[in-house]
């Protein structure tokens, strides 16, 4: 690669970054700053931070969103890791005549939009609610039930077992583990790079969800982070220097998952398998 080639491309990716990280940076100083100055578009730091943080304290209930919003992220992000790889798993490595076509039928679904199975989730967690209001609609239940795994997921752990090595399942049936043994024993501790990318991938989509928690979350004291965000813009005058802040709350655990994961992430997803 010659010279010029080689600055031309830093440059194009020099400007993708700021492009790209501009939003980020741009939230981070807002949180220091006035609702009036961020109306403004003042993109200097300013020295309202902890005044921000204070008002956000006052006027919303900031503790209760975030445990319900890492409530429903980690039990989701456990759940859909163990449906979907035991799905995966079985997928790739069981023989059956049958089972490209139900796997075709499951990626089919992933064509379906969200929002055209609300009104039926709805209704279905409506009836649920007269029976057992415990997994009834305003419950944290009825929002991890509907999305503990995708598709997505179990293509995506039946693609990373494809490059799983058979030869050490046959070892471990030879030494007299059961499939459940192999799986957990064996299989889990195997393809923890995948396992990483999923749960990052899961988390931040269980994390940052809002749509359906909107729907069936009626309660103030059962709202995510993403709904108390939603209500503080609702405001007549909103505050945006406080929202800017609650935005850089919300948004800090999920970086820092992202982050401490990072490298075992991108193995995940280049499919490696150590």
């Amino acid at each position: 690669m010659n010279k010029g080639k080689y600055i031309f491309n830093y440059i194009i990716l020099t400007i993708a970054s700021i492009i790209s990280i501009f939003p980020f940076i741009w939230m981070i100083v807002s949180a220091t700053n006035k609702s009036v100055d961020v109306t403004k578009g003042r993109f200097l730091p300013g020295s309202q931070l902890l005044q921000n943080f204070h008002h956000l304290l006052e006027r919303a209930e900031l503790g209760t969103a975030l445990m319900n919003s890492a409530k429903i992220s980690i039990i989701t992000t456990v759940l859909a890791l163990l449906i979907a790889s035991l799905a995966g798993y079985g997928f790739e490595i069981f023989k059956s005549k049958m089972k490209d076509l139900v796997f075709n039928i499951l990626l089919l679904s992933m064509m379906i939009p969200f929002a055209a199975l609300m009104v039926p989730l709805f209704k279905m967690f409506g009836s649920i609610s007269q029976t057992a209001p415990m997994i009834g609609i305003d419950t944290h239940t009825a929002v991890i039930l509907p999305t503990i795994t995708t598709a997505f997921l179990i293509f995506f752990f039946r693609q990373s077992t494809k490059m799983f090595p058979k030869d050490i399942l046959e070892a471990g049936r030879m030494d007299g583990l059961t499939e459940f043994g192999v799986f957990f024993r064996i299989y889990i501790p195997t393809m923890k790079t995948s396992y990483a990318a999923a749960a990052i991938i899961t988390f931040m989509s269980s994390w940052n969800s809002y749509l359906w928690p909107l729907v069936i979350l009626q309660s103030p004291e059962n709202q995510t982070i993403p709904l108390l965000i939603s209500n503080l813009g609702s405001s007549y005058s909103p505050d945006y220097g406080m929202i800017m802040t609650a935005i850089v709350i919300a948004t800090l655990p999920a970086a820092l998952i992202f982050f401490i994961m990072q490298k075992h992430f991108v193995a995940g997803m280049m499919g490696s398998v150590k």
